[in-house]
């Protein structure tokens, strides 16, 4: 199939290019959120191919793919066909609902010419969709070719923008961790991050924006991984941490629940038990590394990659040849 999608959420998009189709995405000169093109920091395959939006009315288009609700109709203008009604659409929902939770009403709810497919069972049961049809396609991962090793006594984060999300991510508690020992902040928007919270340079070091492979293997010296978001669907950065083999420290809220298997590492609501589990890492790193192997398993049995491209070819299909 032909698929236009947006390059919006670069780990899932690097996941869902390596499927056996055609990926067509939107690039304008400027490059900007709604013409990012090819990744620069993620291995995109070459079956993802830049497209302007002045080839799309010639181009031909099995299915859409849309993650924002302004790009219904930023596809039509530049396709001349309209998404659900012209050419199949599926929205695929990221992100945990905002505002009146679990009230919140979804921007396609009620909608008879779309699918919306949410990432996590947690999304599906939170966002009120009214009577659109939905389903859930739960997260994979291209594995990380690095292994852990855990040699350095410091802890690991990835957090997008922390200053900016504040709470949301739970950067108002890497302070606490900070005591325990050094802190690695890695992401995007990360820079000035020590700062900010009024911490020394030697207890919280930032790493804005570094490409993935790098990532994955600076992530692997780290003694254990940190995932503090209160209110996030499910970073795939907490994934590919525990397919590295990283033992895991989180809050117990929204995905985590389903992803992190008590073996794994620490999962709980109360920040002192935390604590108590990231001061055991870094003070056994056999325990550490017993734990890293189990999130290691876990991660790689539910969230492989041929798991993840298997049910969204036959969602695609279903898709498709329904309309048709």
């Amino acid at each position: 199939m032909n698929i236009l999608l947006w390059h919006v959420h670069g780990s899932w998009t690097t996941s869902f290019v390596h499927g056996s189709h055609r990926y067509l995405i939107p690039t304008t000169p400027d490059r900007g959120p709604y013409g990012l093109g090819r990744a620069r920091t993620y291995p995109w395959p070459e079956s993802a191919v830049e497209v302007s939006p002045e080839d799309l009315p010639g181009t031909d288009v099995d299915l859409v793919i849309v993650q924002r609700p302004e790009e219904i109709d930023r596809a039509e203008a530049w396709l001349r066909r309209r998404p659900g009604r012209d050419v199949p659409a599926i929205y695929v929902e990221h992100n945990t609902p905002k505002g009146d939770v679990p009230n919140t009403r979804h921007p396609m709810a009620d909608r008879d010419d779309l699918l919306i497919a949410h990432v996590t069972g947690f999304n599906q049961i939170f966002w009120d969709t009214g009577t659109s049809r939905t389903t859930v396609v739960d997260h994979g991962i291209v594995a990380p070719s690095a292994s852990y090793t855990g040699e350095l006594d410091r802890l690991a984060v990835v957090i997008n923008e922390p200053v900016r999300r504040g709470r949301v991510t739970g950067t108002d508690l890497l302070p606490r961790f900070a005591e325990i020992a050094p802190l690695d902040v890695f992401g995007m928007g990360v820079a000035g991050l020590a700062d900010h919270l009024g911490l020394p340079a030697d207890r919280l070091t930032s790493h804005d924006d570094v490409p993935q492979d790098r990532m994955h293997a600076e992530l692997a010296r780290r003694r254990a991984y940190l995932h503090l978001c209160r209110w996030t669907s499910l970073g795939l950065s907490l994934i590919e941490a525990m397919a590295i083999g990283m033992p895991v420290v989180a809050l117990a809220t929204t995905e985590a629940v389903m992803a992190v298997p008590p073996e794994a590492g620490a999962l709980a609501t109360r920040t002192d038990t935390l604590l108590d589990a990231a001061r055991r890492f870094i003070a056994e790193p056999a325990t550490a590394r017993q734990a890293g192997a189990a999130a290691r398993t876990a991660a790689r049995d539910r969230y492989g990659l041929d798991r993840f491209l298997a049910d969204w070819d036959r969602l695609l299909e279903e898709e498709v040849c329904g309309s048709r």
